[in-house]
């Protein structure tokens, strides 16, 4: 059988009991706080923006290297038999552009 308490026994449970709740009301309190809300949104957001830009910063860096790797030999020496092509497509393109854009004149 359980012991009979005593009313001080019972009243210091129901004090402890009002203080343990009150804790718990301000957490929640805190935790819907808009000001918490808002908080934890922006930190979410901007730690998604952080993972794409380094992402993005990776994919951009191998695609760099890969290109790096075509276009200059492994003692860095650039290889023309690939640059010279390259170059000769690039002005091709501009050439024609730059037609394109004076016909419409």
């Amino acid at each position: 059988m359980a012991e009979a308490r005593t009313p001080a026994q019972i009243e210091a449970d129901i004090v402890r009991r009002r203080q343990e709740l009150a804790v718990t009301l301000d957490e929640i309190g805190v935790r819907l706080h808009p000001k918490t809300i808002m908080g934890e949104a922006k930190a979410k957001a901007m730690s998604a923006v952080d993972r794409t830009a380094g992402r993005a910063y990776v994919v951009t860096h191998r695609a760099l290297a890969d290109v790096r790797g075509q276009l200059v030999s492994e003692d860095g020496a650039p290889r023309l038999e690939r640059i010279v092509p390259v170059a000769l497509i690039g002005v091709a393109v501009v050439g024609l552009l730059t037609l394109r854009a004076r016909r419409r004149d």
